[in-house]
């Protein structure tokens, strides 16, 4: 089990900071479950070691939305399957005041693009370019939400007592945006700006920052809001770290400590 509940305490504060990427009108045909994530949620359950990013985020959610009293939660990570084939996954089943609801759970970390696509919701994308937030919404509203009308999840909702068009369908989306460093004023229409993060700069603009202090956290701390008390690495350390990194496409996310004493976080993009 995971004893650094330090770790899991700062994960949870900086899952709880994170906004919904959208707040207004539905996007994409898909509306955010009408919530307000507790500032001071708390985790009263152990964390494997080794559980993902992902899953940890739905422990989270799932502690923060049992803590709340207009809300029971009826069944969650239901494995929907065909004979012995697991053919998805509903992430939960709620009753919120007199409503149900089906709702998928998804925390993600998008970075601006102006080259991709043409439209504001085409120019997120995932930090190693194999993700992109358009893919996610087509997936969830094309595979993941219909699957409450499978006739394979039938079973599932009469050991509940439910019937599927009794379930209104929810996303509760939160992500974490990234935007080029110095980059002109990026016009938010459709998502939230407030989920803006930090910036994101190529390998080789590095050596502009090489009057600051840098960290780079473990993926399940990409959670977290940079920490004054850590290992802190001079420039030439950590440019060889990431230059290992980059080289094997991978686009980290890192914390950089300015010579003022500011901190943000931004990712090292290969790309």
């Amino acid at each position: 089990m995971d004893t650094n509940s330090k770790d899991i305490e700062l994960q949870i504060i900086g899952y709880s900071n994170t906004p919904f990427l959208w707040t207004k009108q539905a996007i994409f045909g898909l509306t955010q479950l009408d919530y307000k994530t507790k500032k001071n949620s708390v985790l009263n359950e152990s964390i494997p070691l080794n559980l993902r990013l992902g899953k940890r985020v739905e422990r989270f959610v799932s502690a923060d939305l049992r803590s709340n009293k207009t809300i029971s939660i009826l069944a969650e990570n239901i494995q929907i399957q065909n004979n012995k084939l697991t053919i998805g996954e509903i992430d939960c089943i709620l009753r919120q005041g007199k409503k149900l609801y089906h709702v998928e759970i998804i925390f993600k970390f998008y970075l601006f693009d102006a080259t991709v696509g043409t439209t504001e919701l085409e120019h997120w994308i995932g930090p190693n370019r194999n993700d992109t937030l358009i893919k996610k919404l087509t997936k969830l509203k094309e595979k993941q939400l219909p699957l409450l009308y499978n006739v394979h999840t039938k079973p599932t909702l009469d050991t509940l007592n439910i019937k599927s068009h009794e379930l209104e369908q929810r996303v509760f989306f939160k992500a974490q945006l990234f935007i080029p460093y110095k980059s002109e004023t990026i016009t938010f229409v459709a998502l939230n700006e407030d989920c803006v993060q930090g910036f994101y700069i190529n390998v080789k603009e590095l050596s502009q920052f090489k009057d600051c202090k840098f960290y780079i956290p473990s993926k399940v701390n990409w959670l977290q809001n940079p920490q004054t008390q850590v290992d802190w690495l001079l420039y030439t350390t950590f440019t060889n770290e990431i230059n290992t990194l980059v080289a094997n496409k991978k686009s980290p996310l890192c914390w950089i400590k300015f010579p003022n004493g500011e901190l943000q976080k931004f990712f090292v993009v290969w790309w």
